[in-house]
């Protein structure tokens, strides 16, 4: 990352990413020039090559960086609070909500295509969404066995990703079809599964 070490040059860099992807949300990556994102955040165009010297795409990365935390922000408080069945459909409500919003448009999916998904930073953040979203998912689970709502036999890992790729599915159908009906079978069953297994336990 060039010359972001100071206070100052951290604010420009990441006023300059907010700013990015706000136009782009609004115009679409294919319709989005680098004058039209100087223009938003009021910056030079030596002032955004100092920050982003590749050109466009490294500024897309960044944003592309910036959305893949606004995924796991926008569901929060829910995401980091999956301690009883009420917090887990709270939850599933916000990632429902989230994507029925944002409806067949996804930022990220959009920036993707831009840059090239197999390109290693997009590789990269992508990655990083990923073990984050589960890690998070998975915390739930194991709070749900240390108030033994589970039994501890439930395999945590597999469990929270068999729901993080249920959710996935979802959403990839939503943006082919406009339905979230996908995405919500996968969260019910995966709930549902979670909920059943302390009875299933108990039987065997």
């Amino acid at each position: 990352m060039p010359e972001a070490s100071t206070a100052k040059g951290r604010a420009t860099r990441a006023r300059i990413v907010e700013g990015a992807a706000e136009v782009l949300r609004e115009q679409g990556v294919a319709f989005t020039t680098l004058d039209d994102i100087r223009d938003r955040t009021r910056t030079s165009k030596s002032q955004l090559f100092h920050y982003f010297p590749a050109g466009k795409d490294e500024l897309l990365l960044a944003v592309a960086e910036f959305e893949a935390g606004r995924v796991l922000e926008d569901q929060q408080p829910h995401l980091d609070r999956l301690d009883s069945w009420e917090s887990w459909y709270r939850w599933r409500d916000a990632v429902v909500e989230r994507y029925e919003l944002q409806n067949d448009q996804c930022p990220l999916g959009s920036l993707f295509l831009q840059v090239g998904r197999s390109e290693p930073g997009a590789r990269a953040i992508v990655a990083e969404l990923m073990r984050q979203w589960q890690e998070r998912i998975a915390d739930g689970i194991r709070a749900l066995r240390g108030r033994e709502l589970i039994p501890a036999s439930v395999d945590v890992d597999r469990s929270a990703a068999a729901l993080l790729a249920g959710v996935q599915g979802g959403v990839s159908i939503m943006m082919s079809t406009g339905s979230s009906a996908h995405l919500r079978a996968a969260l019910d069953t995966g709930i549902e599964q979670l909920r059943s297994a302390k009875a299933v336990a108990e039987r065997s």
